[in-house]
């Protein structure tokens, strides 16, 4: 196993019988209590309190196949599950007070990297390394950062296979979206271009603690078969998009297009001139980044 080459000590071998702990409300109350800590609201930490659900998570994200990436593992609910499964689980944690208490509940985990940074700031190419030639994501994401988080890994160069993102269930309509409708965006271009994207399971309130005022859904995305990457694409959409009321003429000329180009390039692809980005299906977008390339 390539983990075993590279000095990597597994808390389990994958696919060996082992016990899962995932936390209950009441552990996670005695795990704050203990440290000194409660949650932080403007972090928007809400911590998964249910065993079932994490497990299921933990399995729907490609853990026992790949090395994962963990975004925000908090306590630690989900991380267990996953140390369970995987070869080796990367965790970047923004919290120094999560990152105290991961340290000391996975101290003897050989197969546990913790990163204390900003997910956001996060050099992605320095963490490659850690997650072999293909990779799985896991995510517990706060609504105020999915966007942002989601179009990072969306446009890395990270060889990801599969995701499993526990998100509001507003955020998750972006994934799965249809053009014309109000969620429809880059992110939804993106993530329906590189993936196949199904509903796992929705979460209430009553699964976190503290209670979050909306319901929650968990996203499994598996990478797409034969579908290339196209560097063009996050650049098309950002022009496309950056005035949804406007044609896609018009902001492909405001993104530094001459008409003429800008005329041509649709015409290749089929689209009306007339037309604007929302109305349009991931396809389209692709042809005009592979025409751009």
């Amino acid at each position: 196993m390539w983990w075993a080459d590279v000095g990597i000590r597994p808390l389990y071998l994958p696919n060996q019988t082992k016990k899962e702990h995932p936390m209950t409300i009441a552990e996670i109350k005695s795990l704050l209590a203990a440290h000194g800590l409660a949650p932080n609201r403007a972090l928007g930490q809400n911590f998964l309190a249910d065993k079932a659900a994490a497990s299921a998570i933990a399995e729907a994200s490609g853990a026992a196949e790949f090395p994962v990436l963990e975004i925000g593992p908090g306590l630690g609910a989900l991380t267990e599950p996953l140390l369970c499964l995987s070869p080796h689980v990367t965790a970047v944690e923004i919290d120094a007070a999560m990152v105290r208490v991961l340290q000391v509940r996975f101290a003897n985990a050989g197969n546990f990297t913790l990163l204390h940074e900003d997910f956001l700031e996060t050099d992605l190419a320095a963490v490659a390394p850690l997650l072999g030639a293909k990779c799985a994501v896991a995510a517990n994401l706060p609504y105020y950062v999915t966007t942002p988080v989601c179009m990072k890994l969306l446009t890395s160069a990270l060889p990801i296979e599969r995701m499993a993102l526990m998100l509001q269930k507003e955020a998750a309509e972006r994934f799965t979206a249809l053009p014309g409708s109000r969620q429809y965006g880059p992110l939804t271009v993106l993530a329906q271009r590189y993936y196949d994207i199904k509903f796992l399971m929705e979460l209430s309130p009553a699964r976190y603690y503290p209670q979050p005022e909306v319901d929650s859904a968990v996203l499994t995305l598996a990478r797409r078969p034969g579908v290339t990457d196209l560097p063009a694409l996050p650049r098309v959409l950002a022009s496309a998009f950056s005035m949804r009321r406007k044609t896609l003429m018009n902001n492909l000329r405001s993104a530094g297009l001459s008409r003429e180009n800008a005329e041509a390039l649709l015409e290749k692809c089929g689209i009306p001139p007339a037309a604007r980005a929302e109305a349009l299906p991931p396809e389209a977008f692709a042809c005009l980044a592979e025409a751009m390339l």
